[in-house]
């Protein structure tokens, strides 16, 4: 499941313009769908990634394959997929909140986000100020 970057970005522009067509629409009042349903290409495009994420996961269990940077790589696509994975929770908590299945305060909604954003900025921070010890 090779894509180049051309197909990637326009996967994504393809599903985000999908999203928010729905969107507006239902903030138009103009549909009158559940909200798990206008979620529905953001978890799409969500489910694509992690698919490719865990095929190139599992592409390390081959007898052949040469650990250049292994572990680095691994740790990074670990992140990749927590993130992915607290982006979807935050999703689901966020329709659960807006069909009013749940009563929650909109801070806890939020929470999963926030330790998204927390995560980021340590790997931004990580990828800028790391230094190799040689």
């Amino acid at each position: 499941m090779k894509m180049s970057l051309a197909q990637r970005v326009l996967l994504f522009w393809m599903f985000a313009l999908i999203f928010l067509i729905m969107l507006v629409l239902k903030l138009d009042s103009k549909i009158n769908w559940n909200w798990f349903l206008i979620f529905l290409p953001v978890w799409t495009f969500d489910t694509i990634l992690i698919l490719m994420l865990i095929v190139k996961m599992l592409g390390r269990c081959k007898p052949d394959f040469d650990p250049r940077d292994g572990e680095q790589s691994l740790k990074r696509r670990l992140w990749y997929l927590t993130a992915l994975l607290l982006k979807l929770a935050f999703c689901v908590t966020l329709c659960s909140r807006l069909e009013r299945l749940v009563e929650m305060w909109v801070s806890v909604v939020c929470v999963p986000l926030w330790v998204l954003l927390v995560g980021a900025l340590v790997e931004l921070g990580h990828s800028v100020f790391h230094y190799r010890r040689d």
